[in-house]
This record gives C-alpha cells, sequence and structure tokens, in this order.
C-alpha cells in the first residue's frame, strides 16, 4: 500500500513538472541557410526548461551540445547547419522521458540575395541622424499600446511624443530630395520602461520594434522603402547595457549576465582609461562594469552564452532588413575584446558592411585607438571600420566663434587634419557639428547663419562621413544642459495641427529657409561628385582669417575658401595656392554659381565660405 502511494506521489510531481513547462522564447526565433559560420547557438526560455530534452531531426542540422545554466528555465542548444543544408521548417520537441512537453516550429531561411542590400556607407555618403518618436507622427493609433507602460504626452521634454516608423516611411522624399544617402535611426527596439523610454536605448526585447513605434514588418517595409529612393540605413545597436525591463533582466540565466555590486554602481564614463597605458585596474573596472543608469543593467560580455546571444542577434537583423550598416553605442564601455569579436563576425558574415562606433572620446590618439587597423602598442584591433570624430566636433564648434589665433579660431580645424596621420583610416570617420547628445550646432555658434554656412561648407566638403542631425537643416536649437529633450524637439510638420510644416517648407523663417536651401544645393551637389567622396585633401594654414583648403583627383578639384573675419571683406592674391591653382585656369562657385574667368585673385566677404568648381 505505502509503495502503491509512492507511486501516485511520483507520478503526480511528473505531471505537475509537466504542467509547468511553458515554452516562452526561442532565439534567434529563426535563422538563414548559407552563412559563413555554420554554427548557431538558440537561447531557450521557460518555466523548468532544463528538465526537458531537445529533439530534433532535419537533414543539415546538428546538434553538437546542450548547456543546462544556474537558472533551470534556460537551455542553450548549439546547431552545426551544413553548408548544403536547404531552407525549410523543423520542429524541436522538449521531452521529458518520452513525453513531449513542449514543441517549436523552428526555419531556416533562404538568405536575402537582393541587389541593393548591405552596401555599406562611406564617404560618398551624408548620413542624416533622427530619432524616431521625434521626427514624425505617422500612426497615431500606436501611441499608446496594451503591452507597453509609459503613455504618450507631448508636453513633457522627456516624455513620448508619437513619432514612429510610419512618420519616417511618410517623409523618405524630403529626406532624399534634401540630399541625405543614408539614414540612421537612433533605436527603436522595445524599451517598456515606466519613463524615459523615448531614446530607445534601455532595451527591453532585442528582437522586437517597439509597437509604439510600430512592428519588424514595418521596419523591413522601410528598409525596402529607403533602398528605392537610394537611401542606405544604418541600425543604431546597443551591446554596453539593457533596459531593467528586459524579460531576461527579470529572470537572469546566470548571476554573471549582468555585472552586480554590492551597492548600486555607476560607470566613471572615463573611456580613455581603455588605451591608457598606466591606468589603475580599478578605474578599468569601474568604467566596464559600472551601470550606465540606474534603470539600464550593464551587460558582461564576458560571459559567453551573452556574448554569443549579442553577436547572433546583430547578424539577424542585418539579415532580416537588408541593412547597410551599424552604428554601435558606447563602443568602448563594452569589454574591447568583446567588440573585437562582434566586428569580425559580423564583417566575415557581410564584408561590405560599414560599422561605426560611438567613441567619445576628446583627444586623437585616444580616439584612434578604437579603430580597424591602429598600431596600438598593446597589439589591440577593434576591427571597428569607422568610429566617431569627436575631435573634429569639438574643433568644429570652437572655430567660427573664436578670434583667429595661433591655435584659435579655424587653425582648431586645421590642426585636426593635420593630425590625421595617428588614424589608419581617416576617411572613414563620423564628422558631425551634433547628434542628440549635444548642444544643437545653432545654439553653440550663437544662432548666426553666416556661421553655421561656414561649417556646413568645410563639413559637406572635407575627408571623412558626414552626419547631420534632425532639423540642423532648418536650425533647430537647444542646449544639453537643459535636458536631453530640449536638444531632441520635435521635427516641425511631423505632427497634425503643427503650424510649421518644415518637410513643405511652409512657415519657415527667412534664415530657415535659407539655410534649408544652402544645405539641399550643397548636398545635392555632393552627392554627384566623385573628388569630393575619393578626392586627396591638401589645406593651407589660416592667414589672416583666411583658411583654403582643396579636395582633388589627377583631373579635377574643389577649392574651399573661408574668411573667418568678423567685419572684413577679403581679396586674396591665390598665388600661395599654385600647386592645385596653376593646374586650372577658371572656376564656378557652387551656391551662388558665379563663373570665375581666372583665378588670379578672389573676393570673399566677411563670415563666409566660397566653394569653387576648378576647370581646366
Amino acid at each position: 500500500m505505502k509503495l502503491k502511494l509512492l507511486v501516485i506521489a511520483f507520478l503526480a510531481l511528473a505531471l505537475q513538472v509537466h504542467a509547468k513547462t511553458d515554452l516562452k522564447k526561442v532565439e534567434p526565433m529563426n535563422w538563414w541557410v548559407g552563412m559563413n559560420n555554420p554554427n548557431l547557438q538558440l537561447l531557450v526560455y521557460g518555466e523548468n526548461i532544463s528538465l526537458t530534452q531537445p529533439v530534433l531531426s532535419y537533414q543539415g542540422v546538428q546538434v553538437k551540445e546542450i548547456h543546462k545554466v544556474e537558472n533551470p528555465n534556460y537551455l542553450f542548444i548549439d546547431l552545426v547547419i551544413g553548408a548544403e543544408t536547404q531552407p525549410g521548417k523543423f520542429t524541436i520537441e522538449f521531452k521529458e522521458g518520452k513525453k513531449n512537453v513542449a514543441s517549436y516550429k523552428y526555419e531556416l531561411k533562404a538568405k536575402n540575395t537582393q541587389p541593393n542590400i548591405h552596401k555599406g556607407f562611406s564617404s560618398s555618403d551624408v548620413v542624416y541622424l533622427l530619432m524616431p518618436d521625434r521626427f514624425s507622427n505617422g500612426d497615431p493609433t500606436n501611441d499608446n499600446h496594451p503591452e507597453t507602460v509609459e503613455k504618450a504626452n507631448r508636453t513633457l521634454p522627456s516624455g513620448r511624443h508619437g513619432g514612429d516608423l510610419q512618420g519616417v516611411i511618410n517623409h523618405l522624399d524630403y529626406i532624399a530630395q534634401t540630399g541625405f544617402t543614408a539614414l540612421w535611426l537612433n533605436p527603436f527596439l522595445e524599451n517598456n520602461q515606466d519613463a524615459f523610454t523615448y531614446h530607445g536605448y534601455a532595451i527591453s526585447d532585442f528582437y522586437k520594434v517597439d509597437p509604439r513605434y510600430g512592428t519588424n514588418a514595418l521596419f523591413l517595409e522601410l528598409v525596402n522603402q529607403s533602398h528605392q529612393k537610394d537611401i542606405k540605413i544604418i541600425m543604431d545597436m546597443v551591446f554596453n547595457h539593457c533596459g531593467s525591463a528586459h524579460w531576461f533582466i527579470k529572470d537572469l540565466p546566470m548571476k554573471n549576465w549582468i555585472h552586480q555590486h554590492e551597492a548600486y554602481t555607476r560607470s566613471n564614463f572615463r573611456a580613455p582609461v581603455i588605451s591608457d597605458p598606466y591606468a589603475a585596474q580599478a578605474d578599468v573596472e569601474k568604467m566596464l562594469t559600472g551601470w550606465f543608469d540606474t534603470n539600464m543593467p550593464d551587460l558582461n560580455q564576458q560571459n559567453p552564452f551573452l556574448a554569443t546571444y549579442l553577436i547572433q542577434n546583430t547578424i539577424w537583423w542585418v539579415e532580416y532588413a537588408g541593412l547597410d550598416g551599424i552604428r554601435v553605442d558606447t563602443q568602448p564601455y563594452s569589454y574591447k575584446e568583446f567588440m573585437s569579436d562582434w566586428a569580425q563576425a559580423v564583417m566575415a558574415e557581410y564584408p561590405t558592411l560599414n560599422l561605426v562606433g560611438e567613441a567619445w572620446i576628446q583627444l586623437i590618439p585616444n580616439t584612434t585607438y578604437f579603430q580597424r587597423g591602429a598600431k596600438n602598442r598593446d597589439g589591440y584591433d577593434s576591427h571597428m571600420t569607422c568610429v566617431t570624430d569627436f575631435p573634429m566636433h569639438d574643433a568644429l564648434n570652437a572655430a567660427f566663434n573664436e578670434k583667429e589665433g595661433w591655435t584659435e579660431g579655424m587653425a582648431k580645424l586645421y590642426i585636426t587634419l593635420a593630425q590625421d596621420f595617428a588614424y589608419q583610416h581617416p576617411e572613414n570617420l563620423l564628422i558631425f557639428a551634433d547628434n542628440h547628445d549635444l548642444n544643437r550646432f545653432y545654439e553653440s555658434i550663437g544662432h548666426d547663419l553666416r556661421k553655421f554656412k561656414m561649417a556646413m561648407a568645410f563639413m559637406l566638403t572635407t575627408r571623412g562621413v558626414p552626419q547631420v542631425y534632425y532639423g540642423t537643416e532648418i536650425l533647430m536649437d537647444g542646449m544639453e544642459h537643459q535636458g536631453h529633450g530640449f536638444i531632441r524637439k520635435d521635427f516641425p510638420g511631423g505632427w497634425m495641427g503643427d503650424t510649421i510644416d518644415a518637410f513643405s517648407l511652409s512657415g519657415l523663417n527667412p534664415d530657415q529657409a535659407d539655410a534649408h536651401h544652402y544645405m539641399k544645393t550643397l548636398l545635392n551637389w555632393r552627392k554627384k561628385n566623385e573628388v569630393i567622396h575619393r578626392g586627396k585633401l591638401m589645406q593651407f594654414i589660416p592667414e589672416d582669417g583666411i583658411y583654403v583648403t582643396f579636395r582633388y583627383t589627377d583631373n579635377k578639384a574643389v577649392m574651399v575658401v573661408l574668411n573667418n573675419n568678423e567685419q572684413a571683406d577679403k581679396t586674396i592674391a591665390t598665388h600661395r595656392y599654385k600647386e592645385i591653382l596653376s593646374l586650372y585656369k577658371t572656376g564656378k562657385e557652387v551656391i551662388l554659381g558665379t563663373a570665375y574667368s581666372k583665378l588670379d585673385s578672389l573676393q570673399i566677404p566677411a563670415k563666409s565660405a566660397l566653394i569653387i568648381e576648378l576647370n581646366k
């Protein structure tokens, strides 16, 4: 009798375990055949899923290893997908003994072979950076969503305002016609936090577009329509941290999935310690393991399962959407070895892609450390093709506000370029006057349209990949210290009832209309000029408030003249520039179309720029 009761109790316990086996996640949700790397690791999440044995049968797919970890709600399944494996679907069964307690229909798809994808971006492009929540509300019905906590409130500078992916799609013609050739969107994946979710950097699901922006399918539509208009797409990705509301943060696979401390520890935000040969290990640890914010747990990329998860997530999005580039948020904050492994894995699959890392560092030697091919003393190579040029940003924001001096004024631009010997690939630096974390450029230059034109003339003709922050072209302003919401204002015309519609140029003041016309003229001219894209650069030391640069090839040249004098118009004798000018006889100014029948002297108004195409 006791034995019978024991058997009944055992069967009841077994039935209880079966009832609790609830499969919630399999990520990546699908994959592709014909990938360069045949290995795929599935993260499987469900209550007590580790008590099961996964079983599958599909020709060309081998289960290499099954990993159980600290949390019984997780399994990691290592698959090998053979080179001859065909696209198709198969069922992964999760068994307890002979009984199936859960199953998942997995699909291996054919790789995307469209000819207009994975092009990468380069110095032939100009990148338009926009924040989806603040650009245009194309679908007001998704402003609030039952799955998400924070609701729309456009009156709050730090609240959600309702912009979405449909709003971007609706205005692709504006972006293309203004002259931009690449589009970088701040993160648009799910951020299901209580507050401050509009910026997108506290991700709660790495595989899902936030429903207040749309769906994965709508993002794919955005990419496809952008490609049809010859606009490349750059996706913003975050590996250093995620949101505290992320589903795997609520139920950690392992204790070391994130960096945990006895008390809340914030990063010291001192990126130079990563390349500092004299750095104290305590400073390095605080930089790498401290949290970005209380609601952004710091991910531990030294955990091999997390590292694989993040790499595969990147590859999934590139293949799913046909991306052309990736912007990596806070590059130095993740373990540098992981970032190198990540870049190599991505480039092995997509060698034409371009990857730009946000290395927010003020000094050039520290910046060079994070770009591919740097001759670093410790032998480190990030394999990151492109990095952000914060030193040039700082020079650009100071140059036109200062009186000319030995190291002041436009000498800052000259000195910054003169240090390009430190970079292996100066042509692949992302250059910018402002972005979503910085003072609006028009604010920085004291709302002076003349300075704006000079800066844009320089930025759009010098080396590197220019990036323009949404609204810069219409002189949007705002100071970062007032709060990030004030440098991320809504683009006028993106919401029903806006009194100004910048998309149609309706209601702009004269300076805004002038700035937009200047940018549109310059951008569309630049789009067609290989000499700006690939030409060599020559610069002359600024003298008497005049700074001259050339872009040139064997057969073509463009001369850029900047006059930083506040009041003095200048007549310039050009014999100093004969290294280039002796090869050319005439020229034509790009913005106004002024023709120069001879080039022995040039007149240039105070605080202005000339961009002259030279002719033999």
